[in-house]
């Protein structure tokens, strides 16, 4: 099942698609979202908010907790069964909310949901493995090493060679561009990276 959340950062310059999607809608992202989109659940304090939105929340949570709104609303969605999430208002605002929101990556994927954070100008995720990345040729892509260094077994169809290893801590990954149709990046065992792949890329 497919969950969309809307998080309380920059409202998002595309369309988001909510067919056949769950959406769910923390605090504040209601402000720039009930208007133009179908909210299925809201989560959180709704501090930033100033009222209770509808629906009614399952629950309102005290503003001093333990959790972000974006956490509970992701333990939310395993909950309820959804395996794809696809984020939106992740950007903008406060850079320690931003920092944060590139965890709920992490929780999704060790929640075993995949999902993606849709900025105005890339999509960024969390993955390990062999990834693929099919009809992107000409754009402009960063791989990080996320929790650790990263093994990197395969790289092809990049302009640039991968090292054996990206290592935490160190920017090598930044700024390599998808030569052809089909290319591969594959990394070994657990180790995992995050992806910053342009939708449009800087200075076009």
């Amino acid at each position: 099942m497919k969950g969309i959340l809307l998080l309380n950062g920059d409202p998002p310059g595309c369309d988001i698609d909510t067919e056949g999607a769950v959406v769910y809608c923390c605090d504040g992202a209601y402000g720039w979202a009930k208007d133009k989109y179908r909210i299925d659940k809201n989560v959180g304090d709704f501090d930033s908010l100033g009222y209770i939105p509808e629906p009614k929340p399952e629950r309102i949570y005290p503003s001093e907790k333990d959790f972000t709104d974006g956490e509970i609303a992701v333990s939310d969605m395993a909950r309820d069964g959804v395996d794809f999430v696809e984020i939106y208002g992740a950007g903008g605002g406060r850079v320690d909310h931003f920092a944060g929101n590139l965890h709920l990556l992490y929780k999704c994927r060790a929640l075993g949901m995949k999902a993606f954070m849709h900025l105005d100008d890339c999509v960024v995720f969390i993955s390990g493995g062999e990834i693929k990345f099919s009809q992107k040729a000409g754009r402009l892509v960063s791989v990080l090493p996320f929790k650790g260094d990263a093994r990197i077994e395969e790289g092809k169809g990049f302009k640039y060679e991968y090292p054996d290893a990206l290592r935490y801590g160190t920017c090598r990954g930044i700024s390599n561009v998808i030569t052809d149709d089909e290319a591969t990046l594959k990394v070994g065992g657990e180790d995992l990276v995050l992806i910053v792949l342009y939708t449009v890329n800087p200075g076009d």
